[in-house]
């Protein structure tokens, strides 16, 4: 799976069992009941899907210990979540699981890295902008701080964006006494292929629950990647509105999930 690597974490990758769907049945049980020994030999038992999942992030240059364990961590909480009494299979809800742990690794551990070429570029540029604005005693534009430095203005543009404090998701940037819209409300979902399937597994069966509106906010956001106002505009409703909606949606989807 892995060249030259059998050893993960200690754990020998070629001797890791693997169990029936009904000895899963059994050991769940068990578990239920804190049978402690039952619970280290299910998690045994799926450290092979924790394998096969982390194999998706390969290419991200991360150490595969700490993907492991990161992706063990996922399947120990889908064990702690996972309802028996649905009909679904544990790998079908860890799988998942396990993948968003790892996503949220990523995304806390990997800042963006700028170079000190560009962070120079950037530093010169806002010197040169204060040093106009003093001149003239006006902001001056992009083009003007181009010119006088001698550079590109698409150069000055990229240096200074990319040394810009990132906006938090949840800032709010509307709000009209209500529920306030946030800058993720506003913003398109890029995602590709395989990453929909996620969203399409967590949410299929609990969609049931909800009403025609509801649904159809829903997919328009999350599977078709519309932004709020385009889905207002469609169903015409107020953006708000539609805010509102899919907030109250989404809190009955997780009664249902």
């Amino acid at each position: 799976m892995y060249p030259n690597k059998v050893e993960i974490c200690g754990v020998d990758t070629s001797e890791l069992p693997v169990l029936s769907n009904e000895r899963m049945d059994e050991l769940m049980k068990k578990i239920r009941d804190g049978d402690k020994a039952a619970r280290e030999e299910f998690i045994r038992g799926n450290l092979r899907l924790v394998l096969s999942v982390i194999q998706r992030f390969n290419n991200r240059g991360e150490y595969v210990d700490d993907l492991f364990q990161i992706g063990c961590i996922g399947l120990i909480k889908s064990i702690d979540n996972f309802d028996c009494s649905l009909n679904v299979r544990f790998s079908t809800y860890a799988v998942p699981m396990i993948i968003g742990e790892i996503r949220r690794y990523l995304r806390d551990n990997n800042s963006i890295r700028v170079s000190r070429s560009l962070r120079d570029t950037a530093y010169r540029a806002l010197q040169t902008r204060n040093k106009i604005a003093n001149e003239k005693g006006g902001e001056p534009t992009i083009l003007e701080i181009a010119k006088v430095m001698e550079m590109p203005v698409e150069e000055i543009t990229f240096a200074l964006d990319a040394i810009q404090e990132p906006i938090s998701l949840f800032e709010p940037i509307y709000h009209d006494g209500g529920d306030a819209i946030y800058v993720m409300d506003q913003i398109s979902d890029g995602k590709n292929e395989d990453e929909r399937w996620l969203e399409e597994l967590a949410l299929q069966e609990a969609m049931e629950h909800l009403g025609e509106r509801e649904k159809r906010i829903l997919k328009l956001r999350f599977f078709k990647g519309k932004t709020q106002m385009e889905v207002a505009e469609e169903i015409g409703i107020s953006q708000a509105q539609v805010s509102r909606l899919e907030k109250t949606a989404l809190r009955h989807l997780k009664k249902h999930i």
